[in-house]
């Protein structure tokens, strides 16, 4: 049986004041197309939450709660997403490119499709995760976990210390050496 979750719509203007107050906890929002550039939203809760199509290049969503969440589409460009949960979200096509992903949770999160240039998953958790088709061109790769991942036609050009022992490669993949 699909459970399936009602979507409680809110402004980017109540978000911000609601924060400003203190709340916490947003889980089960939709706010799609959002402008929150530069945002400090330093451990969010966002559990269940639809973010699609987002602004939030430079924001800051460290120690926030993402699990389960659809951000597809999303320009995060040099966010920090320090410590941040993203099990089980959905970040298809998003552009994290410099992103600070430092000790995140990315457990089963479908990251096919996502500009990850230049951005640092030092010690990030990627088990299960679907990286098909993801650039991770220049990525930081220290310790990462890559436990089951999916890494076909992922482009891991530059990128830095991977241990691709555990992960899912085949003919497409394109290496850290360039082939």
């Amino acid at each position: 049986m699909v459970k399936i979750l009602k979507m409680h719509k809110i402004s980017v203007g109540e978000l911000r004041s609601q924060y400003a107050q203190g709340r916490r906890n947003f889980s089960g929002i939709s706010i799609e197309k959002v402008d929150l550039f530069e945002a400090n939203l330093e451990g969010i809760i966002l559990e269940n939450s639809q973010l699609n199509q987002a602004y939030m290049p430079y924001a800051n969503l460290s120690y926030a709660n993402l699990k389960n969440s659809e951000i597809t589409k999303a320009e995060l460009g040099d966010i920090r997403l320090y410590q941040v949960n993203l099990s089980s979200a959905n970040l298809k096509g998003t552009n994290l490119s410099r992103a600070n992903l430092r000790y995140a949770n990315l457990q089963g999160a479908n990251l096919s499709n996502v500009n990850l240039q230049g951005a640092d998953l030092y010690n990030a958790n990627l088990t299960d995760a679907n990286l098909r088709y993801a650039d991770l061109n220049g990525a930081n790769l220290e310790q990462a976990k890559l436990n089951n991942t999916e890494l076909s036609g992922c482009n891991l050009f530059r990128s830095k210390m991977a241990d691709l022992s555990e992960a899912k490669c085949d003919h497409t993949t394109i290496g850290p050496e360039g082939y």
